[in-house]
Formats: C-alpha cells, structure tokens, sequence
C-alpha cells in the first residue's frame, strides 16, 4: 500500500484541503496528516517523508532538491497549487520523482475580486465604509463609471480572458498586453505595454510571475500609466516594485491601488504598502472559496489516484523524467 502525506497544517485543511478530500487521500493509501502549526519544509520535510511515496504539498511546502535527493522512496511530490516556483523541478527529474500541479479552479474567484475591486476604486466603497466605522460622515464625493473607462490588462491567460469578458460586459473599452497569447475576442484590443499604460484608467496585473516579469511595475512602468489611473494587482507580488508603487502613490501619478498579493509571507500584501488610505488590500484571499479550494484538493485526489497505479496523471511537469514511477504499477 502506498503511503501518502499530506503537508497542510490543520489551519490550512480548514480552509484548502477539506474533509471530503482527506477521505479520498485515505482510500488510496496509508495517510499521515502534517499535525503541526509551521509549514513542513527542508529537514523538516525530509524526515516527515520518510518511507513516504507520495508528498502532496500545500503552496508553502517547498520542494528542495534534498527532498528527492534524501528520500529514496518517493515517487512523487503533488502540488496542490498551480503555482510550482519554489518545487526544484530538475532535482525532482534527476532522482526519477514526479512532479505534478492542479489546474486553476480558482479563475471566477479572482474575476470576482478583480471586479469588486474596480468598483471600489471607482466608487470609494472602502473609504467611506472606514470613515463611517470611524464615526465620521464623509464627504459625498463624485465618482467614476467602469462603463466608459479604459481598462488594460497584462496579462492574457485563464483569469486575464474571464476579467476582460466581464469589463466588456460592463460597457468599460478593454486593452490587453501579452506577447505570448493571440487576442481575438470581440470587444478586446490587443496592443503593446506602453500604449496599454498611457491609455488606461485601470491596469489590471495578470502576469504571470517569472525570471522576465519580476518588477515588471517600476518606476519606469507607473510613470507611463495615464495620471490619475489606478493600480490593481492579484497576481504575484514579485511583479512589483514596491518603492516605485509608494512612489507612484506618493506623488499623486496614481490615483489607488488596489492589491491582493505582496512581498510579505505567503504573498500577502506588504502591511506598510496595505496601510495606506489609498490602497485597498485583501490578505491573499483571491482564489480563497471553497469551490475554488474544492476544485484543487479534489484534482490532487485524482493524481494521486493515477499515481498509485504507476500512471502520470494529467498536471504531471515532468513525466518522461519520473523513473520511480514504476515502482507503484
């Protein structure tokens, strides 16, 4: 019988790993349950593992080269995220282990919070809600229409696609900058960053985060974007620099921002950027609903499934690499 871990605190299967989804890990193997408050990670996880032949880790597990390297009997690290960055994929293919990642079942929600904060933006929901919790009444200001705004959006994937549907439906002219994706929809413009900073009232980052895209926003990138626009960020916190976001802000070049993600743990907003009364900021909750976090647990039940039978499933990385996959037909 296989014997399956799974990294998530208790916190973390509350919120990402549900019951139903730990009974289906169950029925496939012997299952240990990571029961402490920290993350596993490093000697740490090696111990955990071992005699493990299948790791299904939460986003802050890492996946270390001395992880494939130091437990002989893994076959395969499942990651129960789309993101894979801190998974030493070359270490895991040198020693033969699988590696795998879920899908993006988390596309409507961060459509959803993209477009709450639009609003927001736009109409000060926030702003007044704090000031009449601080028990002052403000101002009745004027605000703007989505309807008749320029909305750009870096970034043309799963969640870039949906976003710029959804703008167009709500009247806004939406551009879109990816040099890797072909726009073809009606309603949607394709153009370069430049002319999609200086056209926009919105810029939405939906880039995806990489070696090319870090501090993708800088100095040079808030400067293009038309005065008065506004920032909005629910990728990945490494696509900004953030002095140059303060700076931007600062200076009145941006009129908000509005952000879900930063540099601080587990790619939460930085607390002193959230702080501001020109940023709207949520702690990393953009995927966070339980169909969203249903949808991932539950295709990591079904990797593990295929590889307890010696298959690489659908999401494998590195298929042709994962000799130990054998081991388990």
């Amino acid at each position: 019988m296989a014997k399956i871990l799974l990294t998530h605190t208790p916190e973390m299967r509350r919120n990402y790993y549900s019951e139903r989804c730990v009974a289906g890990l169950r029925a496939l193997g012997d299952l240990v349950l990571h029961g402490a408050t920290q993350p596993l990670g490093g000697e740490a996880l090696v111990a955990a593992a071992r005699g493990v032949h299948v790791i299904v880790a939460d986003r802050n597990t890492p996946g270390a080269g001395i992880v494939f390297e130091r437990c002989p009997d893994l076959v395969a690290f499942t990651r129960c995220a789309v993101d894979i960055r801190n998974v030493d994929v070359a270490a895991a293919s040198a020693n033969g282990v699988l590696v795998t990642r879920a899908s993006a079942g988390f596309v409507p929600a961060v459509t959803e919070l993209v477009v709450g904060f639009l609003v927001d933006l736009a109409r000060g929901i926030s702003s007044a809600t704090a000031q009449y919790h601080a028990g002052t009444v403000p101002p009745a200001g004027m605000g703007r229409q989505i309807a008749g705004s320029t909305i750009g959006i870096i970034g043309y994937g799963a969640i870039g696609r949906r976003v710029a549907e959804v703008c167009v439906l709500l009247g806004a002219t939406v551009r879109v900058s990816d040099p890797h994706a072909k726009v073809s929809a009606a309603g949607i413009a394709q153009c370069s960053l430049d002319d999609l900073l200086a056209a926009s009232d919105y810029v939405v980052c939906l880039a995806i985060a990489n070696e090319q895209t870090e501090n993708l926003m800088n100095d040079a990138t808030f400067g293009r974007m038309k005065r008065g626009a506004c920032f909005v960020n629910v990728s990945r916190g490494n696509l900004v620099d953030e002095a140059a976001l303060v700076r931007a802000l600062e200076s009145g070049h941006i009129a908000g921002a509005a952000i879900d993600v930063g540099r601080a743990t587990d790619q939460m907003p930085t607390p002193a950027i959230a702080r501001r009364a020109d940023v709207i900021a949520t702690p990393h909750v953009g995927g966070l609903t339980p169909e969203a976090a249903e949808h991932q647990a539950l295709e990591t039940v079904r990797q593990v499934a295929e590889i307890v039978r010696g298959r690489a499933p659908v999401g494998a990385v590195n298929a042709e690499q994962a000799k130990r996959l054998a081991r388990l037909a």
